[in-house]
């Protein structure tokens, strides 16, 4: 089972097999690596070395009590990379994964990066009156009691239902994972809001590698059009809407989310 350790001492597990250009992969809030199961075996065969990292107070990774916020989480996703000595990355996070992308980015730049994939993540979440994509219900004036209550984020009443849990877990054994967890805990909430106050979108539009902005057509957390809005303020960015697919729309619609991977990567050359 591959570690590393941190500079702020904290082991990360993480999963590394195949061959090719990396394709480095970001969980989520409250899922493991193994939450990617689903594009691992079309990603290696199409020639890519595939590594999936257990975020911090996910998966087999360590839980400290401190470190939970974004910046570290791109410093996390930095020491990865170097650890690994990796260049030429195609860098792909989903929701709160696609986070730790930005702040990746923000504070290292894209040097060792040759392409960003982020699905169904909104750079901000905060609805404001210049960004009408954020989480459905979330504003200024309710940011700091928002996420205090649990029917606020699953019960929107928006997208499509949410996955059986059972079904998932047999999918991702199946496709070679260890099964659908989930980290969320009270000790994670402070990460959560963190995430919440965060706003993207002046590092989007700094990037200097092309990126792929997927958004889920039924989300359940916030509007497809995120995605467009996303792409528009970088030229070096597109954007797409898996047709179908609620928030995790790789493990949804996994077969449309691969072949958008897959038709991404291959135009970096």
């Amino acid at each position: 089972m591959p570690r590393f350790t941190t500079t702020d001492d904290v082991g990360l597990h993480y999963y590394d097999e195949g061959d090719g250009r990396p394709v480095v992969l970001i969980p989520g809030y409250g899922a493991s690596a193994d939450d990617w199961a689903l594009q691992w075996g079309p990603l290696r065969a199409a020639g890519y070395r595939v590594v999936s990292l257990d975020r911090r107070w996910a998966g087999s990774s360590d839980r400290p009590p401190y470190g939970l916020r974004m910046a570290r989480g791109g410093k996390d996703v930095q020491e990865l990379l170097a650890h690994l000595d990796l260049s030429g990355v195609l860098l792909v996070g989903q929701s709160m994964g696609a986070s730790h992308i930005w702040a990746y980015a923000s504070l290292f730049g894209c040097e060792r990066l040759a392409g960003i994939v982020t699905v169904d993540q909104s750079p901000c979440m905060v609805n404001r009156p210049d960004w009408d994509y954020g989480f459905y219900g979330l504003t200024m004036a309710n940011l700091g009691t928002f996420f205090l209550d649990p029917a606020n984020v699953l019960g929107t009443g928006r997208g499509r239902a949410w996955p059986d849990p059972a079904e998932l877990d047999a999918r991702i054994r199946a496709a070679g994972g260890k099964g659908a967890g989930s980290d969320i805990t009270p000790d994670t909430f402070p990460l959560m809001f963190d995430h919440a106050c965060q706003d993207w979108r002046d590092v989007v539009t700094r990037i200097t590698v092309p990126a792929l902005i997927l958004a889920g057509a039924e989300s359940q957390f916030w509007p497809a059009e995120h995605a467009a809005a996303t792409a528009a303020l970088s030229p070096l960015a597109a954007s797409a809407v898996v047709p179908g697919a609620g928030h995790p729309a790789h493990t949804d619609e996994p077969d449309a989310v691969n072949e958008l991977l897959l038709g991404f990567g291959a135009s970096l050359g």
